[in-house]
């Protein structure tokens, strides 16, 4: 009985304790992943860097961190394994160490390879160990889980400010601390999941999502989430990446404070993020995603035409809105395909990333060929896409 009582406990109730260290490992790793765009206008000074090398950097990571995620997902379904998490840590950290040697285009390529390795294998688990331990609460544990993620994005382009725009390149090697504290408490997180899938063997109980649509109507639904996925990380890519080229370009202002005005843009959406799952627990998925996107547009299409002062204000609705749609899309996503947490969870974040790095590697060309200021006039319509929203089933009423 007592035994019996523990394991519904752990299937039941919301683990916090969990859902935090996720959350906190989850921003140690993506604030690693932030000092590769933030050290951008330093290595193109240093080294002579077009924008399309510049771009090609990006993709090479971006490509890395998202080929493997549907895989690693796919594996992970059928066979968890509560320790990748901090295995992927260990290419992070390779990676890492690697790019504070760099002095090459292509070592460059390689070292921010092994830091997109980790990330494919941090997301996918990590995702559904969130899911796990979110005690049905599932889109409030996204919300926590991305909530990390996003805060340590914005941590970027300040710690570059602070530290590597002053001491250089090498100093990246410091980091090198946060890689082994992440695998520290990913170590931690693995040894609940092991106990929570020991738990979990003895008796299976965990509700799961029944929908009642066709398989065509299920693959026509993704292909619009995955649309929507294209509309924000390509709109993300010209911000996160080039934002600053824009900035210093167009009102001539130094490296440093382009990059608290990144810094500001990134916090945004880092606070965004914990609004959309929650709500989506509340109201449903699609509202969310449809405000989210779609409510995106008349800031995004005000930005190019607007001050310095004015961009500084656009720029946090603009982020805060935007990012208020991945946690509700995976989610979502995970409702319409019940039981393949990871395969989803993969198959989100590594589009998601592929479409950030062949968005950054396009609309580097792009750049070159015509200027920043052009890239940023074309990519004000982006948000338009989600107008497509209207198009997804309204998933909750099919629930059982």
């Amino acid at each position: 009985m007592n035994e019996q009582s523990s394991t519904t406990s752990i299937i039941e109730k919301t683990v916090f304790p969990i859902l935090f260290a996720l959350s906190f490992s989850h921003l140690l790793n993506d604030t690693i992943q932030s000092l590769i765009p933030a050290i951008y206008p330093i290595i193109k000074t240093s080294y002579h860097l077009s924008f399309s090398q510049i771009g090609l950097i990006t993709l090479t990571f971006q490509l890395a961190a998202s080929l493997l995620q549907p895989f690693v997902g796919l594996y992970t379904d059928k066979k968890p394994q509560p320790y990748s998490l901090a295995i992927g840590m260990g290419f992070t950290l390779i990676g890492l160490i690697s790019l504070s040697q760099s002095a090459h285009f292509y070592t460059m390529l390689l070292s921010v390879a092994f830091i997109g390795i980790g990330s494919s294998i941090f997301h996918p688990e990590a995702s559904r160990m969130a899911h796990a331990a979110s005690g049905g609460k599932r889109g409030l544990a996204q919300s926590v889980f991305q909530l990390g993620g996003n805060a340590g994005s914005s941590l970027g382009p300040l710690l570059a400010a602070w530290i590597i725009v002053p001491y250089g390149q090498f100093s990246v090697i410091w980091f090198s601390v946060i890689a082994l504290l992440a695998i520290v408490i990913l170590t931690y997180v693995g040894n609940w999941y092991r106990g929570f899938m020991l738990s979990r063997s003895k008796k299976v109980s965990i509700q799961t999502v029944v929908n009642q649509f066709s398989k065509n109507k299920v693959i026509f639904s993704v292909c619009i989430l995955l649309l929507l996925i294209f509309s924000k990380y390509f709109y993300m890519a010209s911000l996160t990446n080039y934002f600053t080229f824009y900035l210093i370009d167009k009102f001539h202002v130094s490296v440093q404070t382009s990059q608290i005005y990144l810094f500001v843009f990134l916090f945004s959406v880092a606070a965004g993020t914990l609004l959309g799952g929650p709500i989506g627990d509340k109201i449903g998925r699609k509202y969310v995603i449809w405000a989210s996107i779609l409510g995106t547009a008349p800031f995004a299409l005000l930005l190019p035409h607007a001050s310095l002062f004015w961009i500084g204000v656009l720029i946090v609705p603009i982020g805060m809105i935007l990012a208020s749609a991945f946690s509700a899309i995976l989610v979502y996503a995970q409702e319409l395909i019940p039981g393949k947490v990871g395969l989803v969870a993969g198959l989100f974040f590594g589009f998601a990333f592929g479409m950030g790095g062949i968005g950054s590697a396009l609309l580097g060309k792009l750049a070159d060929s015509t200027s920043i200021e052009y890239v940023f006039n074309v990519c004000a319509f982006l948000p338009l896409i989600g107008l497509l929203t209207g198009f997804l089933p309204n998933i909750e009423t099919k629930k059982k």
